[in-house]
């Protein structure tokens, strides 16, 4: 079975999509085609959404799914007119909210993710400049670290570090695991000094094969061999400096980011 799934927003969508993907994973069995629909914050807007979710309708024979974060109940109106079963993602807390703290809701506009708190935004920045110059090992001076990943290469260290950096303000740093380190099963010495600051990432050797395929075609670095030789040399390095460790393979990068803030005692929220 398929269904068609519409996230509506009237500001970026982004969190009515991740709101609406943890749900829908719940459901086996039924295939999804998603549409994202950002920036409805007019009448004009709201009777296109509309319109394409009609159509869609029409096309489908299949009643689609609005997941919905407009905040005017005007345009929430107007989408409603397509027919769609529409899941208002806010409207079970502000009720309760609103009674609890004795205010009604302010009814503006992508709050969510516009620029309010600017030192919060500065912070974003700076750690994602920080993630970036100490990506790979380009930078070793790793003085002002939050954390530093260490694992093989393509193992997910940088697309860890980096949103740990965009959505927590973590200055994350990584360090590639090289042949020498992997032969002498070894931390590196630049790493010593902040080894309460390291935390491993594994992944499983066909995925790594299939990911380092695709960035070089048939290259040594990429056979299965040299996959499940860096990953045994790592794992046991690993295990001799008993740092944490997380494997990558089915965990999402959500997920790596607050097992590391946990395991390490990080108290950031995110922005």
């Amino acid at each position: 079975m398929r269904r068609t799934i519409f996230y509506v927003s009237d500001g970026t969508g982004i969190t009515a999509e991740t709101i609406g993907h943890s749900v829908l994973t719940q459901f086996d069995g039924i295939e999804f085609d998603t549409f994202r629909i950002p920036f409805v914050d007019d009448e004009a807007k709201a009777q296109l959404a509309c319109v394409r979710i009609k159509t869609s309708f029409a096309q489908t024979g299949m009643r689609p799914i609005v997941i919905n974060t407009v905040v005017d109940p005007a345009l929430t109106e107007v989408l409603t007119a397509s027919g769609a079963l529409m899941v208002d993602v806010f409207a079970p807390f502000i009720g309760p909210l609103e009674d609890e703290l004795g205010t009604p809701r302010s009814r503006h506009v992508n709050k969510a993710h516009g620029l309010v708190n600017f030192a919060e935004y500065e912070a974003r920045i700076n750690a994602t400049n920080y993630a970036l110059s100490h990506d790979d090992g380009v930078s070793t001076n790793y003085a002002d670290a939050d954390v530093i990943l260490v694992g093989v290469s393509r193992s997910g260290k940088t697309p860890t570090c980096l949103y740990m950096a965009l959505h927590y303000g973590i200055k994350a740093a990584n360090y590639p695991l090289t042949d020498d380190d992997l032969d002498n099963i070894e931390l590196p010495s630049r790493l010593r000094p902040y080894r309460s600051r390291l935390f491993g990432l594994t992944i499983d050797p066909q995925r790594l094969a299939q990911v380092r395929e695709n960035r070089r075609p048939n290259s040594k670095y990429a056979t299965i061999e040299q996959c499940r030789w860096e990953l045994a040399q790592a794992d046991k390095l690993f295990k001799r400096e008993n740092l944490p460790l997380q494997n990558t393979t089915h965990t999402s990068i959500e997920e790596i980011a607050s097992k590391i803030l946990s395991t390490l005692g990080i108290e950031k929220h995110m922005f």
